[in-house]
Formats: structure tokens, C-alpha cells, sequence
């Protein structure tokens, strides 16, 4: 979880992580506190879809207008958005809407942005998404592919930047996501509860700790916290250099290909994948171990489900893997 975690805020366009398990496993608390390792970032100033000052793709129009006119824009360093959409959100609340009273009294295109405006350069958490109205998610997903939001309302149309990490989590006893929904989340990670008593002893303790004491404990963890931040910030300046053999890609097309992935997203994502992996351990070329990390996060949802299958997907990727790239057990 982790994992697919911090190769999503490394490279955004692998498209987002669904995670799914246990009720009490800490899935909200370890995707709330991966904003806590991500750098700060510089933007416009009072602009409400936190734009890019240089960057054409990351800014809203007015930024865009005033950037082409030479103007001189303020800018501040904030920290990485992190929004949460609630189940009751409306498409309204989620998109945005347009204030047709001002459009039509005063003639200028009033636009009073959503959540995903806020969400750009940012990450956006949806807990439950197994629970969220299909048509919301369809929005979030193609937001998130596109990277662009666009409203239209009684013949007024607004597009602007919605380039954020989409992640959703749930838990499988409240229903599945749709095979064409879930399709879409580039990575799928999977939590059980922790059996070894040592480890679960471990966990009641910090948290305990943290309850009594939280900036003491924040203060013990802050060089790993710091260390953590550095590797990811150097691994996103990697990211442009490294390079998959082209042997490499032919066998991850394979696995692919006999697992019967339906599509092209499971190839994509699994070597975009990969190559966040070698750029997060300081490599410029991505090797077997970057391939074997990532390829089940990246394809497990991706399988099509047999209801008398007893073996789990995450072991079927892991075996056809080790066929195709000729690795003996």
C-alpha cells in the first residue's frame, strides 16, 4: 500500500490507487499522512486552482491570459493539497457550477469552483468509493486521465486543470467496484489484518504513544519522515531519465497478454510503474526487481473474476510472471 502510494505522488500519470481491505487496518491514516511527505509547491497566489507559474497545462485561464500578457503574478509555497471527498458530495460540489444570475445580469462567466479545482497539483481521497454514485467516480476517473475538469451549464462552458493522484479505498464486504470502474485506478493494493501478535503489539503501542504524546512522537519519527521526503523528491527529478529495455516491455506485454487483460491500461501503467520503482531507488534503468515489485499491484483488479476461482489474483499474476520471465521458484 505503501508502495503504491509513493510511485503515484513520483509519477501522477500512472493513475491513482484503489485500496481495499479490513475495516481497522489504517488505510485512511497512511493515505492522510502521505501528505505529510510531500514537498511544498510553488503557485499563484489567492488563484483558486493552485496554478503553475510557468507550466501552460497546470493553469487556469486567467493565469494563462495574464502569463501570455507578460504580467507579473505573485506566487506563495503551499503544501500539496490533500482533499477528501465526502460520500454526499454532489456533482455541483464535485465539479463546480457556474452562477447563471452573474452570467446573464452582468455578461462575465462566474464560475464557483469544486473540489476538484482544489484538488489540482494535489491528491484527492475518496474513502468508501465502492459506496460513491458511479456517475461521480466516471467524473473522478476521467478528470484524473485527462487531467482537465470541464463544466457546462444551460450553454455556458468552463474547462480548467484537474491534474491531481486520485486515491480511493473501501472495504470488499460493502460491494465491489465496477470491473470497467476499477479498470481504471492504475494500481490496486490489498490489506489484511496483521495475524503475528509481536507485530500487532507494535502498532497498539505507537498508537498509544501517539495519543499521549503526539509531538513528541512526530518529533522521533522526523528524520526518517525527511529522509523519505528527499528520496521521493530526488526520485521525481529521476523519473524523466530512466529507461526499460525494450526485451522488458515485450514480457510485460506478455504477462498481460496470457492473464487476458482486457485493453492497454495494464501495459501502460505496469512500465510507467517500473520506472517509478528504478527512479525511487536512484536507478536509470529499470531492472527484474522493479518489474517483479509493481506488476501484481498494477494488474491484480485488471483479471477477469471467475466466482469458482479459489486462488487469489495477486497469486496468478506472481505465477504467470515468473513463467514469462523464466524465474524458477
Amino acid at each position: 500500500m505503501k508502495l503504491a502510494l509513493q510511485l503515484n505522488v513520483i509519477d501522477p500519470k500512472i493513475g491513482g490507487v484503489m485500496i481495499m481491505g479490513d475495516r481497522g487496518t489504517g488505510k485512511s491514516t497512511t493515505i492522510r499522512a502521505i501528505a505529510d511527505l510531500l514537498p511544498e509547491i510553488e503557485v499563484i497566489k489567492d488563484d483558486p486552482f493552485n496554478s503553475h507559474k510557468s507550466d501552460l497545462e497546470l493553469m487556469g485561464n486567467e493565469v494563462k491570459i495574464a502569463v501570455q500578457n507578460n504580467e507579473t503574478l505573485e506566487t506563495e509555497l503551499i503544501k500539496i493539497p490533500m482533499v477528501d471527498l465526502p460520500l454526499g458530495a454532489t456533482e455541483d460540489r464535485v465539479c463546480g457550477t457556474i452562477d447563471i444570475e452573474k452570467a446573464l445580469t452582468e455578461g462575465i462567466k462566474a464560475f464557483e469552483p469544486g473540489l476538484l479545482a482544489k484538488a489540482n497539483r494535489g491528491l484527492l481521497y475518496v474513502d468508501e468509493v465502492n459506496l460513491l454514485d458511479d456517475h461521480l467516480v466516471d467524473i473522478l476517473l476521467d478528470s484524473a486521465a485527462s487531467g482537465w475538469n470541464t463544466v457546462e451549464r444551460e450553454g455556458i462552458s468552463i474547462r480548467h486543470p484537474a491534474r491531481f493522484v486520485l486515491v480511493g479505498s473501501g472495504n470488499p464486504e460493502e460491494g465491489e467496484l465496477r470491473p470497467q470502474l476499477l479498470d481504471r485506478f492504475g494500481m490496486h493494493a490489498e490489506i489484511r489484518t496483521v495475524k503475528d501478535p509481536i507485530l500487532r503489539v507494535k502498532v497498539v503501542e505507537e498508537r498509544t504513544s501517539f495519543d499521549q504524546t503526539p509531538m513528541l512522537w512526530i518529533e522521533n519519527y522526523e528524520a526518517q519522515q525527511q529522509e523519505l521526503r528527499d528520496k521521493i523528491v530526488a526520485a521525481q527529478k529521476l523519473l524523466p531519465k530512466v529507461e526499460i529495455e525494450y526485451d522488458f516491455r515485450v514480457k510485460i506485454s506478455e504477462v498481460c497478454s496470457q492473464l487476458d487483460v482486457d485493453g492497454l491500461r495494464g501495459d501502460i501503467v505496469t512500465n510507467r510503474a517500473a520506472k517509478a520503482h528504478a527512479a525511487y531507488n536512484g536507478r536509470t534503468t529499470v531492472t527484474l526487481d522493479d518489474i517483479q515489485a509493481i506488476i501484481t499491484l498494477c494488474l491484480r483488479h485488471r483479471l477477469r473474476k471467475d466466482p469458482l476461482e479459489s486462488i487469489d489474483s495477486g497469486d496468478k499474476v506472481g505465477k504467470v510472471f515468473k513463467k514469462v520471465f523464466e524465474i524458477d521458484d
